[in-house]
């Protein structure tokens, strides 16, 4: 698997370009339906274009990816609204799978909708993105390509911390340096603490914030050693599965409210149910009062499912 040779390609430093293959294989999708007709609707179906060939064709990192080992994930923007000089405001909604081992099942890494997407673009123009540059010369369609790249360095991120212990810190790390370099204009929200709770400076604030490190040891445990185990080694990987749990109740407990918990949660209520229906009762009635407390929108569901 790509992730076994992490180590020996952050030692050679990059792979051979001949080796190097694109690391997902991404949906996109503009919705404008709330959009005035007076507005051509074309150019949306050309930004729809351009964004699927700028997440899916340009290299985002040096690690090797089969075609078969590609991420599958989605982008969903929705444009409420258009203004002056072809800027629009939107929704985005991104969602990512990791497969789980000896399966044909994805589970959830990442559904997440971003209510705070202002951006500036003109039918054709390219799709310009520097990570050392981030702000560029005009905020708005600067943004455009900073808000997408910053969940493209999320999803690796995440995806990464799953196969490897903090193996997803250095795309983490260029979140991090998107947030402190975004574009800077009016109705150009979620980059800044006090532009809410629940915004991307908040998200990889919790992910590269050392206080919150048992985080990504939870990822590693419920995925690695959890989830990839259910085929051969069920009740181990139960195990492994609940001590991530109480790796995040742990966080939880010492840093209430923050925004990683619902986050971490977020389209697994169903997924955790089914794991935990088959426990011991002893290990079913922990499971649920972990669950409980850390997922409450899903609260009832687990009451349902396994008592």
């Amino acid at each position: 698997m790509r992730k076994t040779c992490l180590i020996s390609i952050l030692l050679l430093g990059a792979v051979l370009p001949g080796l190097r293959a694109q690391e997902l294989q991404a949906n996109v999708a503009v919705i404008a339906t709330r959009v005035p007709s007076t507005v051509d609707h074309k150019q949306f179906q050309t930004l729809q274009a351009a964004l699927y060939n700028f997440i899916n064709n340009r290299q985002w990192s040096n690690e090797s990816f089969k075609s078969n080992e590609k991420i599958l994930c989605n982008f969903l923007i929705n444009v409420s609204s258009a203004g002056d000089n072809n800027t629009f405001q939107a929704t985005i909604t991104v969602q990512a799978g990791r497969p789980v081992f000896n399966t044909s099942y994805q589970s959830p890494l990442i559904n997440f909708q971003d209510e705070s997407f202002s951006f500036r673009y003109v039918e054709y123009q390219n799709l310009d993105f520097n990570e050392n540059r981030v702000q560029g010369s005009e905020p708005y369609a600067a943004n455009l390509t900073a808000e997408v790249a910053y969940y493209v360095y999320l999803i690796l991120g995440l995806d990464f911390d799953t196969y490897a212990l903090r193996g997803g810190d250095p795309y983490l790390q260029k979140a991090l340096n998107i947030v402190n370099n975004a574009p800077e204009a009016q109705n150009i929200n979620g980059w800044k603490p006090f532009d809410g709770v629940r915004n991307r400076y908040w998200l990889i604030e919790n992910l590269t914030n050392n206080k919150y490190t048992l985080v990504h040891d939870a990822y590693y445990s419920y995925f690695r050693t959890g989830l990839d185990q259910m085929y051969d080694k069920e009740a181990d990987a139960r195990t492994a599965i609940l001590n991530a749990l109480n790796m995040l109740n742990t966080v939880n407990s010492d840093n209430p409210n923050t925004m990683i918990m619902q986050f971490f949660f977020q389209g697994k209520g169903t997924e955790l149910s089914r794991i935990f229906q088959k426990a011991a009762p002893d290990e079913k009635a922990r499971a649920l009062d972990l669950l409980s407390k850390l997922d409450v929108s899903n609260a009832n569901k687990y009451k349902q499912d396994l008592q």
